[in-house]
């Protein structure tokens, strides 16, 4: 099962495994037992969702030197972690939100996400391998001026949308050697290898499982290399990664819709 994604299909999510130029269809879902329904689609013009909806994202901050440098930070000694809000998850094709009332400086950070597969707590590195369903890209949109005032990084990385995922999850990625890009409007901002990690993927997820445990489904971002920059409304940011394909989203002007009980949306 290399390559699985979440989609729309007769105006209902379900899960899927890539198959060359199809999708076929499984049941219940991708982390516990499941059966392909026999039910296909083309992958092509298929609406893709995130790949997965988590209980929490797990961050890691500056565990690439490169961006620890330019933005003039030491190197945490132990993993820096923070949490971006599940409310902040959206797919491929889904616009980035920027509250330009709140937000001037708002940046693209191009990452290897992790998703968990299994309950996790308080496990080795090696257990925490063998509880990892697979990877996915991310992109961990950042109010870099927020974040530079606020005593923490909740506001500045957990606004809605702040959080693309996909396009899919792939389960037999290196987490340890892959290539990671970001371009802007087709500009590189970003280029970089897995491997320039400071802290690993098995090590962090161990990490992160004695202080909090990890449910199937929950990711974990695992930190951006150097290139972040700014984004603009009318601007459109792809994240590739290798073996799991490319990331888009359009960036919009955050509008004033908002949910007020009571009132038809």
């Amino acid at each position: 099962m290399p390559l699985v994604v979440r989609f729309v299909d007769q105006d209902r999510p379900t899960f899927g495994i890539v198959v060359d130029d199809h999708v076929e269809e499984i049941a219940p879902h991708p982390f516990t037992t499941y059966e392909r329904t026999g039910h296909q689609v083309p992958l092509e013009g298929l609406k893709l969702l995130a790949p997965i909806i988590p209980s929490k994202v797990v961050c890691v901050g500056r565990n690439y030197a490169d961006h620890a440098s330019e933005l003039d930070n030491e190197v945490p000694e132990k993993p820096l972690l923070f949490l971006k809000p599940a409310t902040g998850v959206v797919g491929p094709g889904h616009p980035i939100r920027i509250p330009i009332a709140l937000t001037n400086d708002v940046h693209h950070e191009a990452e290897l996400a992790v998703v968990i597969g299994g309950l996790l707590s308080r496990v080795s590195p090696d257990e925490a391998r063998k509880g990892i369903f697979g990877y996915t890209a991310a992109n961990d949109v950042t109010a870099r001026d927020l974040q530079q005032t606020d005593v923490q990084w909740t506001r500045s990385k957990g606004f809605d949308t702040f959080c693309p995922l996909g396009p899919a999850i792939s389960t037999d990625l290196d987490p340890d050697n892959a290539n990671i890009r970001c371009l802007v409007d087709g500009e590189v901002r970003q280029e970089a290898n897995t491997s320039q990690m400071i802290h690993k993927v098995h090590d962090l997820v161990s990490y992160i499982s004695h202080s909090m445990t990890l449910l199937p489904g929950d990711v974990v971002l695992t930190g951006t290399p150097a290139g972040v920059g700014r984004i603009e409304p009318g601007q459109c940011v792809r994240v590739e990664l290798d073996g799991v394909g490319v990331l888009e989203n359009l960036v919009v002007e955050r509008g004033d819709l908002r949910y007020v009980p009571g009132r038809k949306q």
